[in-house]
């Protein structure tokens, strides 16, 4: 039985970030430790509603009002236990998901939402500093065998599944090290790389096979997988960065997409090169995009010392609470998202598109030419608009284009396997999971297109359970979603 009155005694609170001086000093999580009272009153403020819409916010179908309980009545096991029953990795969620559950959360119809993401990462650090997470080994072999191609979450997830299933799982990543843009992608700053050690020790425990610093595709071929293995999952990701190829200037040195700027630094920071050709320091740098790998590019670009940045939105300046109507709840909101990065400095711009990069005689970057536009959409095709007058330049010595992604890369696994994109570049699967090859399954970005990490784990859950069926083996796995799930909105 949950407090009644927790909400109306606790308002919303979230742990103090580390300081800013200090943290742009280092790439340590900008959050220290929560306090143990501090989590128990935000659990509190939990009312366990009648219809929990945060269950539909999330895909996975996370038991919030139940481990939000164990919290406020410090079960910390029994929380963990029901946070892993949907969850394989809420140390990652907690970190980097920007918590759809949050905005579907009852309590934020006429009150701020309990802060479900903070609480989650606390179970799971408890789990961990408490030793709750241990490996759970399948008590019998099937004698089935799996290869899944991709590190990241989706895969991680639908290999966890499938050996505690008894199946004999093999992970596959073209990257010296296992965890997919979780280890290369995002800075040490949101996740700290021993945390994604931590649960790869638990998987290797438990059989998987993690096979790095293999291009599947090249160093082995689909016919070798389907020599070795029984089935197939594809899970690598959606990694083809949107370019500005048709702005003039783009071939100027100092032009980058973002992930050429977010790796070697990561790499850097894991102690495996010591230099990047792509360094911030002393630079004015623009980056183009608002979302939430621009934040990245933003941090990382404080910590290297830029002389300046300055963030650029195409979309005009967002509210900071819903618009009512035209944004209601339960749904995802259109409102301005600010990250730790954004308290660290930096300047941002709204409703402005670059025109052009302009470089000097030795094709070099100097500045961009920058306008003021409005987005807008006619019989469903999204125009942007420039209004005249506007232009204007503002200097630049790195541009980073963190302006997302097209889909997943075509490489030459899919044609051996005889599988095409689709016209959004991901792979097409029917309701078993299943790709136009037989026994050549997909989940995560791969399938849905970049989207949440929450999405990534519940596909991989859900594929991990198609294959299990196709395998034929006794029993069912969990399975949140269905291949044509869609996100909560109107």
């Amino acid at each position: 039985m949950p407090d009644p009155n927790g909400f109306l005694r606790y308002q919303r609170q979230l742990p103090k970030r580390r300081p800013v001086p200090v943290r742009i000093l280092d790439y340590k999580e900008v959050y220290p430790p929560a306090g143990e009272e501090l989590i128990r009153d935000q659990a509190t403020r939990c009312m366990d509603c009648g219809i929990p819409f945060c269950h539909d916010g999330c895909p996975l179908g996370n038991r919030i009002p139940d481990w939000n309980d164990l919290v406020r009545t410090q079960q910390w096991e029994a929380a963990a236990d029901s946070l892993h029953a949907t969850n394989n990795f809420p140390e990652f969620t907690g970190r980097l998901c920007p918590a759809p559950c949050e905005a579907a959360c009852v309590l934020g119809i006429g009150d701020d939402p309990v802060t479900i993401k903070q609480v989650e990462v606390e179970i799971a650090n408890h789990a961990f500093d408490l030793g709750f997470v241990k490996p759970q080994p399948a008590p019998v072999a099937s004698g089935k065998s799996v290869a899944v191609v991709g590190s990241g979450p989706a895969g991680l997830a639908a290999a966890q599944q499938l050996a505690r299933a008894g199946h004999a799982v093999t992970v596959y990543e073209r990257d010296d090290r296992i965890g997919g843009l979780l280890r290369y992608g995002i800075p040490d700053f949101k996740i700290e790389k021993h945390v994604i050690d931590a649960r790869l020790a638990q998987m290797s425990a438990e059989g998987v096979e993690f096979q790095a610093g293999v291009d599947v595709g090249t160093d082995i071929t689909a016919d070798d997988l389907r020599e070795r293995y029984d089935a197939v999952l594809l899970a690598a990701g959606a990694l083809a960065g949107r370019d500005a190829q048709e702005t003039p200037g783009r071939q100027l040195n100092g032009v980058h997409l973002a992930m050429e700027h977010l790796v070697p630094a990561n790499r850097i920071v894991a102690g495996l090169q010591d230099t990047t050709p792509i360094d911030a320091h002393g630079k004015h740098v623009i980056i183009i995009g608002g979302g939430d790998t621009g934040a990245d590019c933003l941090g990382v670009a404080h910590r290297q010392g830029a002389a300046s940045i300055t963030q650029l939105d195409q979309y005009p300046l967002p509210p900071d609470l819903r618009a009512g109507v035209k944004d209601p709840w339960p749904t995802w909101p259109l409102i301005l998202r600010n990250y730790a990065a954004h308290e660290e400095g930096g300047d941002r711009v709204f409703g402005v598109a670059v025109q052009e990069f302009v470089g000097d005689e030795n094709g070099n970057l100097v500045a961009v030419r920058i306008a003021d536009v409005s987005v807008q959409r006619v019989d469903g095709v999204r125009t942007v608009v420039i209004a005249p007058g506007t232009e204007r330049e503002l200097r630049a010595d790195l541009v980073l284009l963190a302006i997302g992604f097209e889909g997943t890369e075509d490489q030459p696994l899919l044609s051996q396997f005889g599988i095409s994109r689709n016209r959004r570049n991901v792979l097409d699967a029917d309701q078993g999971w299943q790709t136009s090859a037989e026994g050549v399954f997909v989940a995560g970005d791969m399938h849905k297109g970049a989207s949440l990490i929450v999405w990534a784990i519940a596909e991989g859950r859900a594929a991990a359970a198609a294959i299990h069926s196709y395998l034929g083996a006794a029993g069912e796995l969990p399975a949140p979603v269905r291949s044509d799930s869609q996100p909560l909105s109107v």
